[in-house]
């Protein structure tokens, strides 16, 4: 008998909010989700992106591979501890929309 795969959700919003995303990933998961989310806080330290050229192209290619983690999911769950939703985010969830992903908050609107 095949088994279904487990919902795919896809986490928006910003790294500001490391903490918050990561919790969201664990409570996603231990619900039986498959969790994509950013794999990168640009805004902490690493040498990947001590250079700000360097820095300016990763983020370029994180943008980017972000929108073909919301092609993969089912849904998206937007973290916005307090409402925050910023710039990037923005841009996520409208192109979500744009292809009749399911949305939710962590925080209501």
């Amino acid at each position: 008998m095949p088994q279904t795969r487990p919902t795919v959700v896809v986490l928006c919003g910003s790294t500001t909010y490391w903490d918050e995303l990561a919790e969201a990933n664990l409570y996603e998961t231990a619900a039986g989700r498959i969790v994509l989310a950013p794999g990168c806080n640009l805004k902490r330290p690493h040498p990947l992106w001590a250079d700000q050229q360097q820095a300016d192209r990763l983020k370029q290619v994180l943008d980017t591979l972000h929108l073909r983690k919301i092609d993969m999911a089912d849904e998206v769950l937007v973290v916005n501890p307090g409402g925050y939703i910023g710039a990037s985010t923005a841009r996520e969830i409208d192109y979500a929309r744009s292809l009749g992903k399911p949305i939710r908050y962590t925080e209501q609107l």
